[in-house]
């Protein structure tokens, strides 16, 4: 080989590396990784070792009402709280009264962004993806950055489900490290089947040639990159000892899925389902992600709710992102209210689902901090303020609606509840984005 060929390999190497299918992304910090062993079975021992900690984030692409969404507020300033969670529902959120002591609805608080639909895929960073570039992790999402510390103790490190179409080309609310959008499945018969139907053997072989295949490309590009080394300065042996870091991500990450091959899948509960449309489909979207996590084939899950998810379907003839903008026009705003409530109704089914579910000595719901809200505060004005917050189980501390002052100078970012997301799932992060510090007033009960 020639020892002094010039760079241009490297970065041949690296599109051949993207055609191929693995993504290079800067590793986490060792400080915020808390891997334990590979599992060596395929169902953790209750006995042996505490619960599971999981994570759940659901958002709407369009936001909700706020004259409908919000409770009826007693204190414009951050409240003590004490009460049980369900104090003053407002017509939206009236179906989570079943879960009262369970979720906390949380006013006031934000990303501090502008930028309207361009802004909503900022749900889960608090960076938009095009100012990624300057921030210490880039626009990593909660989900992303829980997701790095768990290995491959579970089959899927996070499940990330939504549609491929919609306002600017569908679901974007995962992103990695990198900042590369996290693809989305994007049905519930895709859901099943990742979740429940078996490998065939020659599949199983066929992974197993593109596991090596990918081995060979990266054993390449470091060979590549070792041979240039000493001609570079400084600054490009930065970029290529970065790139050498990177590289070593994506084998640690290679060897994370290996492992998963010859063992299976558990059991189909039921019959595959079709799919049908959004608005039908998301309480089947909703049990399968409780059945991911049940039988701990992943420990972290998304949900966006928009793109497919058509108004239409409810028998109005205007679409949801129209009705969104509904100009103080009375019969959009019904539409919109009916619309609304009933995502809220198929996610207190969801948590439903989780507190009936026993898991060890407690249940899902206790073991999942579930987020549920939206980057979108107003739609119909396209402002990105005041974005509507809900936050349940997880074996947080839950009271009546908490609210910030807006005006407020000392108002923390949104950023600091996710902090607080990824410490009860075990994160020990100083920081997350934009975070100042976590959120007083969820302590753990």
């Amino acid at each position: 080989m020639n020892r002094h060929r010039p760079p241009r390999p490297v970065v041949r190497r690296r599109s051949i590396l993207q055609a191929a299918g693995i993504s290079i992304a800067l590793p986490a910090f060792d400080s915020l990784r808390n891997r334990a062993a590979a599992a060596e079975s395929d169902a953790p021992s209750a006995t042996s070792s505490p619960a599971p900690r999981r994570m759940v984030c659901i958002g709407n692409m369009l936001g909700f009402y706020p004259e409908a969404f919000w409770p009826e507020q007693t204190d414009d300033v951050n409240a003590s709280g004490g009460g049980d969670g369900s104090a003053g529902l407002s017509t939206t959120l009236a179906s989570l009264a079943p879960h009262s002591g369970d979720f906390t609805v949380i006013g006031g608080l934000d990303h501090g962004l502008k930028g309207g639909h361009f802004a909503i895929h900022a749900f889960l960073s608090g960076v938009r993806s095009v100012d990624a570039k300057s921030m210490p992790d880039g626009n990593i999402t909660l989900d992303q950055l829980a997701a790095e510390t768990i290995g491959g103790q579970t089959r899927f490190a996070s499940l990330t489900v939504g549609s491929d179409s919609g306002i600017h080309g569908g679901c974007q609310m995962s992103w990695s490290r990198s900042g590369t959008r996290v693809p989305p499945i994007t049905g519930p018969r895709e859901l099943f089947e990742k979740l429940f139907v078996g490998i065939a053997a020659a599949d199983k072989q066929r992974a197993a040639d593109r596991f090596r295949m990918k081995e060979s490309i990266l054993d390449a590009v470091r060979g590549d990159a070792n041979s240039i080394s000493k001609q570079l300065n400084r600054r490009d042996a930065q970029k290529l000892d970065e790139y050498l870091t990177s590289i070593r991500d994506v084998e640690r990450r290679l060897g994370d899925s290996k492992q998963w091959i010859d063992i299976e899948k558990p059991p189909a509960p039921f019959d595959a389902p079709n799919n049908t449309n959004m608005v039908d489909d998301l309480p089947m979207l909703y049990e399968l992600i409780a059945l991911a996590l049940q039988t701990d084939s992943t420990r972290i899950a998304t949900l966006e709710i928009g793109g497919d998810f058509e108004a239409r379907d409810f028998g109005f003839k205007s679409g949801y992102h129209s009705l969104s903008h509904h100009g103080q026009r009375e019969e959009s705003i019904e539409a919109l209210k009916t619309i609304e409530a009933y995502q809220v109704e198929q996610f207190s089914r969801f948590l439903t689902k989780l507190r009936e579910t026993e898991c060890g000595e407690s249940n899902l719901l206790q073991q999942t901090s579930v987020l549920f809200g939206s980057g979108m505060g107003n739609a119909n004005s396209h402002t990105n303020t005041n974005l509507p917050i809900v936050v349940a189980g997880g074996g947080l501390r839950h009271r009546d609606p908490m609210w910030f002052d807006r005006s407020s100078p000392h108002r923390p970012p949104l950023t600091n509840l996710f902090l607080t997301l990824l410490h009860r799932f075990g994160v020990p992060a100083d920081r997350f984005s934009t975070s100042t510090g976590t959120l007083t007033g969820l302590e753990l009960v």
